[in-house]
């Protein structure tokens, strides 16, 4: 696919914006976009258009909410090891399954690496043991232990995330259990995780097929993003579709007692996208510490990586680089589905 123009041209800093700005604190009101554009310099009809012809061409995600990883139901990185001959084969089956949301080949010898969203613990149990059963394949499962940094936006120009002021804060106690959502508001977090709809009156739409009126609707999102349940409201990007087309997914074995320093540390670095802490699988994965560097070359990423490593000291303990190879699936969480609820 061929890389966005945002730079000027054909997308001008009116619509820049409504791609950069609005990754967060996209308005909660009836006409949103009506909103967006008064602020962008722009009418309604263009910026409708605009994230139409973005989405459609795979920059935009969607539109819509990232959940806090922890606060609803269960989610985990996983990673097995595929035949180089059956790769793609065990590829489309892991990325058949509705919670699977992001599926990646890595450099290495897992070399197929998934996340994996699912209503309950027992769901996500059974979800890994299909897939070992079709495919022949162990898979390690790494849950989230703790979050340095995720999903806070990206930078367009710069390439990094827009959200460094909230960088290597500690998650709020209360992430550390999953809640359970009344049956009223699952079925509107089940119309709510693929985003909204790209119309003049979104909110509306969504209620409608969850059974609410359009200014309860507002309200809950609201009041989620406010408890923390949505860890930010608005556009979606694609790394890749807007030519950042490398990442590498870097570890480290760190001591326990010293993860939650160095995390932040890790996390407060400006190229740094994504930090988190996971639980170990041993003997076959020993690494902990986590972080995703996104570049425009292989070399940019590489780079960078290693002057952080040198000025923190990183790579004094056991340390691997896993670039990105192949993107199978890229998706919202899908926590609740018709069959996994």
């Amino acid at each position: 696919m061929a890389q966005a123009d945002l730079s000027g041209g054909s997308v001008g800093s009116g619509a820049f914006r409504v791609l950069n700005d609005y990754q967060r604190d996209f308005p909660l009101v009836p006409r949103p976009f009506a909103e967006i554009a008064a602020r962008c310099g722009l009418d309604e009809a263009a910026v409708l258009d605009a994230l139409r012809a973005w989405t459609a061409s795979g920059v935009v995600s969607r539109v819509g909410a990232v959940f806090a990883p922890r606060r609803i139901g269960a989610s985990a990185l996983a990673a097995l090891a595929a035949p180089a001959d059956r790769l793609d084969a065990i590829a489309a089956r892991v990325s058949a399954v509705a919670e699977v949301n992001h599926n990646y080949q890595r450099e290495h010898a897992f070399n197929l690496w998934f996340v994996v969203t699912a209503a309950s613990a027992q769901r996500l149990d059974e979800l890994i043991a299909g897939i070992e059963a079709d495919t022949g394949c162990a898979v390690i499962v790494l849950p989230l232990e703790e979050e340095f940094h995720i999903d806070l936006g990206f930078d367009l120009v710069a390439g990094r995330s827009d959200a460094t002021g909230m960088r290597g804060m500690p998650a709020p106690a209360d992430e550390s259990a999953a809640c359970a959502l009344p049956g009223l508001e699952r079925n509107f977090m089940r119309a709510l995780q693929s985003g909204l709809r790209i119309a003049e009156r979104p909110f509306e739409a969504l209620g409608h097929e969850a059974g609410l009126s359009e200014g309860m609707a507002i309200e809950l999102i609201e009041r989620w993003v406010a408890e923390g349940l949505i860890k930010r409201f608005g556009v979606v990007v694609r790394h890749h579709e807007l030519g950042f087309r490398a990442n590498a997914m870097c570890v480290w074995d760190v001591p326990d007692a010293e993860a939650g320093r160095i995390g932040r540390l890790l996390a407060a670095e400006p190229a740094v996208t994504l930090c988190y802490r996971r639980r170990r699988a041993l003997p076959d994965w020993p690494y902990n510490l986590f972080c995703m560097i996104h570049g425009r070359t292989r070399d940019a990423v590489q780079a960078a990586r290693g002057d952080i490593a040198r000025r923190i000291g990183l790579d004094r303990w056991r340390h691997e680089v896993l670039f990105s190879c192949r993107r199978f699936k890229q998706q919202g969480a899908c926590y609740l589905t018709d069959s996994g609820t």
